[in-house]
C-alpha cells in the first residue's frame, strides 16, 4: 500500500519551494486516476452541489451528501491526502460541540484525513477545537461561497487596503489556531503572494495568482465537462463534454441501426461448451 501524504509533508513541500497541486474530486473512478498521477491533495468540495447535483449554490449541500462522495473518493485514492468540506451550517464558532461532531463524522465515515472550513478570524475557535481533538483543518478565506449572500456575490475580495489587512489578520489567526494550510480564493495576486510569504503553512490559491504555494481547481472546469461556463480563473485542458457526446452519439447510432452489439460482443452456445 502506498504511503499517504501527510500535513507535515505538505509543509516540507512549502519549505523546499515545491508547488502543491490540488483538484476537487467527487467519485471513486476519478480518485483512482488522480491518485495514480501523484496528486498530493484531493478536495471533496461542496462544489459538488453545483457540478454533480445541479444546485444553484453550495448552500443546499448536506453533511450526508459530503460523506457519501468522500467515502467513494477515499476508496479510490490511497496516497493523496483527502480533504472534505464541512458544509454550510454544520459548524460554527458559537457551537463548538456541533463543529466537532460534524468534523468527526466527516473523518470517521467519509474516510478523509482533514476537513476544510470557510471563514477568517471568527473561525479560529473552530479550528483550535478541531485541531485539539486530532482533526487537521484547512482554512479558507477570500471569497467564501458559503457566505455568498453576506458578501454580495462571487467577487474578488481584499481589494481595499482595509479589506486586505483583514485578510492578512485572518490568515495569521487561522495559522495560530493550528490550520495546516489555507485556501485563498479570488484574492488579488499581490496580496495572496504577501500572505503566502508571511505564513509558515502552505497557501492554496484559486483565482489568487501564481504567488501561492499551491493551486486548486474544480475538476469539471479544467476537464471541460460543462461547456456552458468557465470561470476566469480556470483553464480548460480538455473538452471531455465533446468527447463524451461524440462517443455517446456513436453508440446511439449503432444501436438504432443494429450495428451494436456485433458477434464479438455476444455469447453463443458453443463458447459455453
Amino acid at each position: 500500500m502506498s504511503k499517504r501524504i501527510t500535513i507535515h509533508k505538505l509543509r516540507r513541500m512549502k519549505e523546499r519551494g515545491e508547488r502543491i497541486p490540488m483538484l476537487t474530486c467527487y467519485d471513486y473512478t476519478s480518485a483512482k486516476i488522480l491518485d495514480s498521477l501523484g496528486f498530493p491533495l484531493l478536495l471533496v468540495g461542496d462544489s459538488l452541489g453545483m457540478v454533480v447535483h445541479g444546485q444553484e449554490s453550495t448552500l443546499g449541500v448536506t453533511l450526508e451528501m459530503m460523506i457519501h462522495h468522500c467515502a467513494a473518493v477515499s476508496r479510490g485514492a490511497r496516497s493523496a491526502l483527502i480533504v472534505i468540506d464541512l458544509p454550510f451550517a454544520t459548524y460554527s464558532a458559537s457551537d463548538l460541540p456541533l463543529s466537532l461532531r460534524t468534523a468527526s463524522q466527516a473523518i470517521a465515515r467519509g474516510g478523509a484525513q482533514a476537513v476544510k472550513v470557510e471563514g477568517g478570524r471568527r473561525m479560529a475557535p473552530v479550528v483550535g477545537t478541531l485541531v485539539a481533538s486530532g482533526i487537521p483543518v484547512m482554512g479558507h478565506i477570500g471569497l467564501t461561497p458559503q457566505s455568498i449572500h453576506m458578501i454580495g456575490g462571487y467577487r474578488v475580495q481584499g481589494r481595499s487596503e482595509e479589506a486586505a489587512e483583514r485578510l492578512v489578520a485572518a490568515a495569521q489567526a487561522l495559522e495560530e489556531a493550528g490550520a495546516f494550510a489555507i485556501v485563498l480564493e479570488l484574492v488579488p495576486a499581490p496580496l495572496a503572494e504577501r500572505i503566502s510569504r508571511m505564513l509558515t503553512i502552505p497557501t492554496i490559491g484559486i483565482g489568487a495568482g501564481p504567488g501561492c504555494d499551491g493551486q486548486v481547481q474544480v475538476f469539471h472546469d479544467i476537464m471541460g465537462l460543462d461547456e456552458s461556463f468557465l470561470p476566469r480563473h480556470a483553464k480548460r485542458y480538455v473538452n471531455l463534454a465533446g468527447a463524451i457526446r461524440e462517443a455517446a452519439q456513436k453508440y446511439l447510432d449503432e444501436v438504432r441501426e443494429g450495428d451494436f452489439p456485433a458477434a464479438e460482443h455476444s455469447v453463443d452456445f458453443e463458447s459455453l461448451l
